[in-house]
Order: C-alpha cells, then sequence, then structure tokens
C-alpha cells in the first residue's frame, strides 16, 4: 500500500512514463490549494492512448490497494481525470491541453516537469 502523496505521485509517473505519457509535469499544489497535493498532467497522442494511460495507471495502482475516488471523461477520452484525493491525474488529448492549458491555470504553484519517469526536482 502506498502511504504519502509524494509516493502516490512517485509510482503514477513510473507508470505513465512506461506506458507512452508525453509532455508530463507535475503541479505541486501544497502552497496554492487545498484541493489536492498534486496534478499530474501528461497527454496521450489519440484518444486510444489517452484511454489506455488511464487503466494502466488505475490497474497498477489497484494492486497497490489504491483505489480511484473519482473518474471522469474516460469515455470520450479528450480529458481523463483520475481523482485519489490528495494527487489528481488528468490525462489529455493534445490538442485538449493545449486548449484548457492548465499549466497557466495553475502558474502560482511550482510545476516539476518528468524527464524519463524521474522529475526534475525533488518533491
Amino acid at each position: 500500500m502506498i502511504e504519502s502523496s509524494k509516493a502516490l505521485v512517485e509510482k503514477i509517473v513510473k507508470v505513465i512514463d512506461d506506458k507512452i505519457g508525453k509532455d508530463t509535469v507535475i503541479i505541486d499544489l501544497n502552497s496554492v490549494s487545498t484541493i489536492a497535493d498534486y496534478f499530474i498532467l501528461t497527454s496521450g497522442e489519440s484518444l486510444r492512448q489517452t484511454k489506455v494511460l488511464a487503466e494502466d495507471v488505475i490497474d497498477a495502482l489497484e494492486t497497490e490497494e489504491v483505489f480511484v475516488r473519482n473518474k471522469e471523461g474516460h469515455q470520450t477520452g479528450n480529458w481523463i481525470l483520475i481523482d485519489y484525493g490528495d494527487v489528481v491525474v488528468h490525462i489529455f488529448e493534445k490538442e485538449t491541453r493545449e486548449f484548457y492549458d492548465l499549466e497557466k491555470i495553475w502558474q502560482d504553484a511550482k510545476l516539476i516537469p518528468v524527464t524519463d519517469g524521474i522529475t526534475d526536482s525533488p518533491l
């Protein structure tokens, strides 16, 4: 079982990196909001890829006995939101991500880029 939001972020990022997620970033919301500790944003190159990414994240975490509180958007695949309480995963189709631009909306929060499944700065 995963016990901290940081450990949960690390597990999710690893799954996303292993499963074709593109342009993954972590938004650290701790200093700007109480709705969650972290957002994880990633993109798929097609609607099929966004759905597969979402399924893979959910399946991997269920094996760790971490279960989804809520999920939205899986049927359309443009923007899939997976809510784990303190960590919320946003899986976008590329054009939808560009349109909503959550990185800009949350520009006051700390943005942590991810390269090869590893964050470029500590959580």
